[in-house]
C-alpha cells in the first residue's frame, strides 16, 4: 500500500508561496490529505457560526451571510471564489476557450487554477463555518463564455468585481491577520484583472491600445483601484443569474460604508 501524501499548514503564508500552492493544488481530489494547525486561521473555529444566518433551517442551500463579523466577510469572500472558480473550470471546456489563441490559453489556465486554490482556501480553512456549495444555472453560465470575446469579457468583469469586492470588504476585517490574507489575494484577483484587460487591449488594438490595462472604470481620481461595498456587489452577481442559490445579507458590516465608484463594467 502506498503512504499517503499529507500537507501540513501552519501558516496562510505557506499556502500563499508557490512551491506550496502548486503541492495544495495537486493534492486535491487524491488520497491525501491537509492538515491546518491551530492559529492557521484567527477568525474562525469549530464552534463559530456566527457568519452564517439560514433562512431556513431545513433547507441548507438557502442562506444569508452576517457580515457584523470577520466569518461572514471570509464567506462571502469565499462565494465571490465559488463563482469565479466555477467559471474558469467551465471555461476551459467551452466554445470560447477553444477559439483563443495558445498564449491566451494559457492565461485562462493559470487562473482557474489560482481560483480553485482560493476556492479550496476558503473552503478548509472555514471548515464547519463556510456556507454550502453554491449552485449555478449552467445555460447562463455557457452563455457567458460562447465565444472568445465574450468570455474574456465575462473574466475581466468577474475580476475587476473581485478586485472592488476585496477593497470594499477589507476594511470591515477586524482581526489583522485576516485583512492581511484579503491583501494577498486582492493582489492576485488584480494580476488576473489586468491580464484579461491587456488581452482585450491587444485584441482591440487601434489609438487607444494600451490603455485599458489600468482604465479609468477601475482607478480612481487618486489612481487607486475602485470598491463596493458587499450590497452592491451582491447586487450585482445577482443581476448576472448566474448563482441559483439564495444568497444575501442578514446584518451588515459594523464599519462605516462608504460611498461605491463606478463599477466596472466592460464594454
Amino acid at each position: 500500500m502506498s503512504a499517503r501524501n499529507e500537507l501540513i499548514l501552519g501558516s496562510t503564508d505557506q499556502l500563499l508561496q508557490a512551491t506550496t500552492r502548486r503541492r495544495f493544488l495537486g493534492m486535491l481530489g487524491v488520497a491525501s490529505s491537509v492538515v491546518l494547525l491551530p492559529g492557521m486561521f484567527a477568525a474562525c473555529n469549530s464552534n463559530d457560526v456566527t457568519g452564517l444566518g439560514r433562512q431556513d433551517p431545513n433547507d441548507p442551500a438557502n442562506f444569508v451571510l452576517d457580515l457584523s463579523t470577520d466569518t461572514g466577510i471570509l464567506n462571502y469572500a469565499y462565494a465571490l471564489e465559488q463563482l469565479e472558480g466555477a467559471f474558469y473550470t467551465a471555461a476551459i471546456a467551452s466554445p470560447g476557450f477553444a477559439q483563443l489563441s495558445a498564449a491566451e490559453q494559457e492565461v485562462v489556465l493559470d487562473v482557474q487554477g489560482h481560483e480553485v486554490i482560493h476556492v479550496e482556501f476558503f473552503k478548509r480553512v472555514l471548515g464547519t463555518d463556510a456556507i454550502p456549495a453554491l449552485a449555478f444555472d449552467a445555460t447562463t453560465v455557457a452563455s457567458l463564455m460562447a465565444n472568445a470575446t465574450v468570455l474574456l469579457s465575462t473574466a475581466q468583469l468577474l475580476e475587476d468585481t473581485g478586485v472592488s469586492a476585496y477593497n470594499g470588504a477589507g476594511k470591515h476585517l477586524a482581526n489583522p491577520a485576516n485583512l492581511l490574507v484579503a491583501g494577498k489575494i486582492v493582489s492576485v484577483e488584480a494580476r488576473h484583472a489586468a491580464a484579461f484587460r491587456d488581452i482585450r487591449d491587444i485584441r482591440a488594438g487601434g489609438a487607444n491600445l494600451g490603455r485599458a490595462f489600468a482604465g479609468d472604470d477601475v482607478v480612481n481620481v487618486q489612481g487607486l483601484d475602485v470598491k463596493a461595498e458587499p450590497g452592491s456587489v451582491l447586487a450585482s452577481v445577482v443581476s448576472l443569474n448566474v448563482v441559483t442559490s439564495p444568497l444575501g445579507i442578514g446584518s451588515g458590516p459594523n464599519g462605516t460604508a462608504t460611498a461605491d465608484q463606478k463599477a466596472p463594467t466592460p464594454t
